[in-house]
């Protein structure tokens, strides 16, 4: 009875099926908690955004007392009766004073700035972040929808490890020539102690008036920071091994988050045009471009509008293209095709009605799926150009010869 069992076992299709299933799923584990994966598309994000937010800034620069400050309509009473009900953070309602807006808008800017350069990444992530939320909460009622996600991308930041790459951390610990983690250094330190000495100064003089579920979020992060620090400075080698795995699983999730965000709000935007007339009978677009909000240049306006069939054309490609995104990531080919075809359009809402942030924003949002040899070209081209721009700079900086050749 035993033989015919033991025959039957061998000649089972199924048979070595539970091996490879767990080999699989080992390779998985060893992969989403081995590196941190998408190292250059996590770093354009962080590029992407950080720009994109320090342009807006320095563009309302002039009007910013209006737009989030002392002077803004949206008056402090209000702003404050907003949070207490939707339980938003910003630091701008700590105080009405205009010195400390003053603080927060250029360090916020300062903040964009660092991060766009990935100076000490993992600060700087927390520090944009404090900035964004805090200027786009003081006032709700502006914005062109970029915003938003810019509001959600400066949150997702943080928990990634996005200055792997194109960075001055990368630059530091390359020259560092460390193995282990980000490195540990006098200025991370003091950076460290500095943003909990002020948190904590904030909250012991009655300064701040933070939610209690931000005072979580802030203290976890900074107490992580700390465990962080410890790790890399620990003799134990399993604590940092672990410390490390960790770090790797919460940016790849993080990383993932970020894709599927992008898939909800392009899917979404596109069922919802679906539903609508205008965008039914292939009309949509020649509305905005008959509003002078949307149509900073007239006559190249009332160019494209001028052709119907082109008019059609686009309001059924941008549905298409947008319901068929999500789908498309099932095919390099095609996703790649649709990408270039979505990041022409943000393009053309930039020029046409006037929007550079929201398609600034959008079009470093599409990145993310952009494949990593295309972000390693354009990476090794800026490379090659700001090294032949360097090299021009020291030649002409360079004292002239002076030196008298001899007769012969």
């Amino acid at each position: 009875m035993s033989v015919e069992k033991d025959t039957a076992r061998a000649r089972s299709p199924f048979k070595g099926m539970g091996i490879k299933l767990d080999t699989a799923i080992a390779r998985g584990l060893n992969r989403i908690t081995g590196a941190a994966l998408a190292p250059y598309q996590s770093a354009i994000v962080r590029i992407g955004f950080s720009l994109t937010f320090a342009l807006y800034l320095l563009r309302e620069w002039p009007h910013r007392l209006e737009l989030y400050g002392t002077t803004s309509p949206w008056g402090f009473d209000l702003a404050h009766r907003l949070v207490a009900s939707n339980h938003a953070f910003t630091v701008l309602l700590w105080s009405n004073d205009r010195l400390w807006f003053e603080l927060v808008y250029h360090g916020t800017i300062v903040a964009c700035l660092l991060l766009l350069v990935g100076w000490h990444t993992r600060t700087m992530s927390l520090l944009f972040m404090v900035g964004v939320l805090s200027l786009l909460n003081r006032n709700v009622l502006l914005g062109d929808g970029g915003d938003t996600l810019i509001h959600l991308m400066a949150s997702y930041l943080v928990l990634t490890r996005c200055g792997q790459v194109w960075s001055l951390d990368a630059r530091r610990r390359a020259r560092a020539a460390t193995s282990v983690g980000d490195g540990s250094n006098a200025m991370s330190v003091t950076l460290w102690a500095v943003c909990g000495a002020g948190l904590a100064l904030a909250e012991l003089t009655g300064f701040a008036d933070i939610p209690l579920r931000w005072v979580l979020i802030l203290w976890t992060l900074w107490l992580v920071q700390a465990l962080w620090f410890w790790a890399v400075r620990s003799r134990f080698t399993e604590v940092r091994a672990l410390c490390d795995v960790v770090a790797n699983l919460v940016h790849n999730s993080a990383m993932l988050v970020i894709a599927a965000q992008v898939c909800l709000l392009y899917a979404t935007a596109g069922w919802y045009k679906i539903q609508g007339p205008r965008w039914q009978d292939g009309t949509a677009l020649h509305y905005p471009l008959h509003l002078n909000y949307f149509s900073p240049w007239v006559s190249l306006s009332q160019a494209l509008d001028s052709r119907s069939t082109i008019v059609t054309l686009i309001t059924y490609g941008t549905v298409f293209a947008q319901v068929a995104f999500p789908f498309a990531l099932l095919n390099r080919r095609v996703k790649n095709v649709l990408l270039a075809i979505l990041i022409t359009e943000h393009a053309t809402i930039a020029v046409i009605c006037g929007l550079p942030f929201f398609s600034m924003a959008m079009v470093f949002a599409d990145m993310v799926f952009m494949p990593t040899n295309a972000l390693r070209w354009v990476g090794a081209k800026v490379s090659a150009g700001r090294d032949r721009l360097t090299r021009r700079n020291r030649r002409s900086k360079s004292p002239p010869r002076t030196g008298v050749r001899a007769r012969v």
